[in-house]
């Protein structure tokens, strides 16, 4: 036995040896590239990387693929602690962020950029110096029906609404045209085609001028007249193109993977605005290979970057049918036979380069915000504007003055030594370590679930709150103090009783938290006494299929959900109109849309209330009730005098942790209404979520919204066990 001990030993220690030492050859260092291509796109990308890896097999390349809504939060997370690619491949327009915060090389002025075509080469450029390789530029154009439309393709907005008309006329029940109008990015062309921006000259935002409304007044235009869907998403528009019953659609590149085999279509420029004598002209916007400014290869890594951007241009504009930004590429006789292919480099050639400064990340969302306001007629085009306006200036204030850390470091070596002395004293009071000796075995056992609740709840518990106490700039964190929490609670940015003002946003979460624990516990219930009942047939079948809501993940629900109160498309709506009612706009107004939410979450949330409640029935004796009952007493009494106060030590705890669950649920709110009319429905939350990711980077700002909603549970919790211990 010992022998075969000692061998192990030798064994173990053999492997703990590093590869080095004991002269195996050390593995190459692998390069990591991450990019949100799907598709064909993803395919010609992994035949370029597999070309690149057969001519430099000493740098071998581990692709990522990352989901697009998630890829720049992981990059600006996961580059500064060094997890993140060396090489990524992204749209420009965060660029001037990414450099400002130190996320991204510089690449080499020797390189020639002689070889792309000059707009891409701006598009990647920051102060005077090229940040990454230009790989693609996108742009949106006219996707056309040719076999609905009969190749009378629009040239102007004027001849657009004539088509439409005599399409509505010719083919009721369809559309014209379709776009994500509730998208800012979809909406830019008809801005700059009616002579409006976004942009001063300095690089200020300005949305509130008369050519933007005038071009949000067009869109609402045609969506008022039927000509356009109402509330288009991309899957719709996908769907109602594939099937015929839209003619036209305003859509990139990517639309051609979402394509039916057989659809006839082909692909032009925008319109030009009548009113104006100007293109509808929409952003130009590159992809770009960057590398990381924390990459351990740099040289294998510009390496990598340039040979997607020269040498895989080929591939990626054949394969995929990218609009590559290299110029020799389109020489190729294939090329110039693909007129879609073509088509889109057309429209490129006229596209205005997405800004790619810092403040553009300020704008999206109130803009787009404003979009969905006018065209679910909530508010006037001028006033949308004007209030899209307001949130991108409370967004792009500047950050609070720093502060003098002293006071806090004084407090909080203040708050830690008598923490220190109440534990002595308390321990010396109760003899605990007499005790803690005689229990050594249990604390033993108790400790490695201690260390990681410390490890995996306290201390990320101790980082959030003390981010909570620093402002957030490029990358740079500044001491502020109680700066974040005074102006949360002063509501420095909006009135107390304006939607996005911390107060309102309170009072609609506990609403919300109320509203929703009422319908859970009382529908609960109700079904769990129907269950109880011995007359009931099949139970065993009902109860599994009310709790089905509660297993089929949360997120999926939501979507569904919100797929059917679609105005249009809905089967909620649908359900009204057989009815001979008039359907609704769910998420225009404050009261439809919070309806809508609490819809939701009461489907996902009665199954536990059900489950806890049917548990707790099990435990009460069926002898006092029937023993009531033959006193006369009627079955409202018997629940309120029997059956609840016996269920109350069940429901208690459930009825806390339903109130924790529904108080910070993020998932409905952000799927279901997406905080719509104007921010009105957000709870706590997901404001927390918008100011840390939609609100440039304010994660200060988002911990004190965290720090405080941990407050108010801790308060509700240790408020709750009170009641409980007295109703015990």
């Amino acid at each position: 036995m010992r022998r075969w001990m000692l061998m192990a030993l030798v064994f173990a220690a053999l492997l703990a040896v590093p590869p080095g030492v004991r002269g195996d050859a050390p593995a190459p260092a692998t390069l990591r590239l991450w990019h949100s291509y799907r598709g064909s796109e993803r395919d010609a990308l992994e035949r370029v990387v597999a070309e690149f890896a057969r001519m430099h097999p000493e740098w071998p390349v581990e692709l990522l693929a990352v989901p697009y809504e998630a890829f720049a939060n992981k990059l600006t997370s996961a580059i500064p602690r060094g997890n993140g690619p060396d090489v990524f491949i992204a749209a420009h327009e965060r660029l001037g962020d990414w450099v400002e915060s130190g996320l991204i090389a510089g690449l080499p002025e020797s390189d020639a950029w002689s070889g792309f075509f000059p707009a891409t080469v701006e598009a990647v450029t920051w102060k005077g110096r090229q940040f990454g390789y230009p790989l693609a530029f996108k742009s949106l154009a006219l996707f056309v029906r040719d076999d609905v439309l009969g190749g009378q393709v629009p040239g102007d907005t004027d001849s657009l609404q004539a088509t439409c008309r005599r399409m509505a006329a010719a083919r009721p029940g369809n559309f014209c045209i379709a776009w994500e109008a509730g998208s800012f990015y979809h909406h830019a062309p008809w801005v700059f085609g009616f002579g409006g921006g976004i942009l001063d000259k300095d690089g200020t935002p300005r949305l509130d001028r008369p050519e933007n409304a005038a071009s949000v007044a067009f869109v609402t235009g045609l969506t008022k007249d039927g000509h356009m869907p109402q509330e288009p998403t991309s899957a719709l528009i996908t769907q109602l193109f594939n099937e015929g019953r839209v003619a036209m659609v305003v859509n990139g590149p990517w639309f051609l993977g979402e394509l039916a085999p057989g659809v006839k279509y082909s692909v032009h420029p925008l319109p030009r605005v009548s009113s104006t004598g100007l293109p509808a002209t929409p952003f130009l916007t590159v992809d770009a290979a960057m590398v990381s400014s924390k990459s351990t290869m740099p040289e294998a890594a510009g390496a990598l970057a340039r040979f997607l951007a020269v040498e895989g241009a080929t591939a990626r504009l054949v394969d995929a049918r990218q609009v590559v930004t290299l110029a020799s590429a389109w020489d190729l006789p294939d090329v110039v036979v693909d007129p879609i292919v073509m088509q889109f480099r057309e429209a490129a050639a006229t596209a205005i380069p997405m800004p790619n400064v810092p403040v553009m990340r300020a704008v999206w969302e109130p803009a787009s915000q404003a979009l969905r306001a006018a065209l679910r007629g909530a508010a006037e085009p001028e006033a949308a504007m004007e209030s899209a306006m307001q949130r991108i200036e409370i967004a792009t204030r500047p950050r609070p003055a720093a502060a003098n850390p002293l006071f806090a470091l004084a407090g909080l070596a203040i708050l830690g030594i008598a923490a220190l002395v109440w534990a002595a004293r308390r321990f010396r009071r109760d003899d605990t370590w007499s005790r803690m000796r005689a229990s050594s075995h249990a604390y033993a056992f108790l400790a490695p679930a201690a260390v990681a609740t410390g490890v995996l709840v306290f201390v990320p518990f101790a980082v959030g709150t003390g981010v909570a106490f620093f402002s957030h700039h490029q990358g740079e964190f500044t001491y502020v103090g109680l700066a974040n929490f005074i102006n949360i609670l002063g509501s420095t940015d909006y009135a107390v009783t304006e939607p996005l003002s911390f107060w309102f946003t309170l009072g609609v979460t506990v609403m919300w938290t109320v509203v929703n624990v009422f319908m859970h516990v009382s529908i609960g219930v109700a079904l769990a006494l129907v269950l109880r009942r011995p007359w009931m047939k099949l139970r065993g079948v009902y109860r599994v299929l009310l709790i089905v809501p509660w297993a089929v993940p949360n997120y999926i629900t939501a979507l569904i959900w919100k797929g059917m109160f679609h105005k249009q498309f809905g089967a909620v709506n649908g359900l009204l109109v057989w009815l001979g009612l008039e359907p609704v706009s769910w998420f225009s107004h404050f009261w439809t849309s919070f309806a809508a939410n609490v819809a939701t979450n009461t489907w996902l949330g009665f199954p536990f209330m059900m489950v806890v409640t049917l548990g707790a029935l099990q435990s009460i004796p069926g002898e006092l009730e029937e023993a009531a009952e033959m006193d006369g007493a009627t079955a409202v009494q018997r629940f309120f005098s029997i059956t609840l106060p016996l269920l109350k030590p069940a429901l208690l705890p459930a009825i806390v942790l339903g109130g924790v669950w529904t108080f910070n649920m993020f998932n409905i709110i952000f799927l279901v209404s997406g905080g719509e009319p104007g921010g009105s429905t957000e709870i706590l939350i997901s404001e927390a979520y918008r100011w840390a990711f939609s609100r440039q980077e304010q994660y200060g700002y988002a911990a004190a919204y965290a720090t405080l909603i941990f407050l108010f549970l801790l308060a509700w919790s240790l408020a709750a066990g009170r009641l409980q211990r007295r109703t015990a």
